[in-house]
């Protein structure tokens, strides 16, 4: 697997440094620890980095995969995705906000009357919405969603690493997982995110 740029900034920051705490590494990258938990946890599958409570992160640059990396690989999206929380475009913009903070997720799939994909809402879409003034509850979710074509999915048989490959390269959260139908129109069976993908690898890693 290769590594992105953040990753190899993080590499490089504990070879200098070791042993250096996460929230040391996130300070001189300028981010939260938060953002960078999914990164570390796999820098450590991965056998490149080591840790230890209460110590830091080690350096060790393992050039086989750790099992639990090997075991992840064979992994497919099915196995792992998450309930997807999904909208219908004529769904008012207030009212997707409402259900978007109740379930506590960062967006929701936007389905035709036939309940087929047609795009995506994410919060800072509702907060682009909500800064621009009018009527939120006579807003149709369907005039400020992301549509085709700039709407990237994953397949349940989609292996894990190809799916989170998609979620670094679009630089999201979180993608739907579809299932094609026999008209070409796309049925949302499941979400795929960079939580999911963490909590794995933590069970994996446990």
């Amino acid at each position: 697997m290769q590594l992105n740029q953040r990753q190899k900034a993080i590499v490089d920051i504990v070879k200098e440094n070791e042993p250096i705490t996460g929230e040391k590494i996130a300070e001189l990258l300028q981010l939260t620890r938060a953002a960078l938990r999914s990164d570390l946890v796999v820098l450590t599958m991965l056998g490149v980095l080591d840790a230890k409570p209460k110590v830091g992160y080690f350096y060790i640059g393992h050039s086989e995969p750790s099992q639990e990396y090997n075991l992840f690989k064979e992994m497919h999206v099915s196995q792992i995705m998450g309930v997807p929380l999904t909208v219908h475009q004529n769904d008012s913009v207030h009212d997707v906000i409402v259900q978007i903070f109740m379930e506590d997720t960062g967006g929701g799939f936007v389905l035709d009357q036939d309940g087929y994909l047609v795009g995506l809402v994410s919060r800072k879409d509702l907060l682009k919405a909500s800064i621009g003034g009018g009527d939120l509850t006579k807003l149709p979710i369907g005039v400020i969603m992301t549509r085709f074509p700039n709407i990237t999915t994953v397949l349940e048989e989609e292996l894990v690493l190809e799916a989170a490959e998609k979620l670094v390269t679009r630089q999201v959260d979180s993608l739907p997982v579809v299932r094609p139908g026999k008209d070409g129109r796309l049925k949302v069976v499941g979400k795929f995110s960079k939580t999911i993908i963490t909590r794995l690898f933590l069970e994996i890693k446990e």
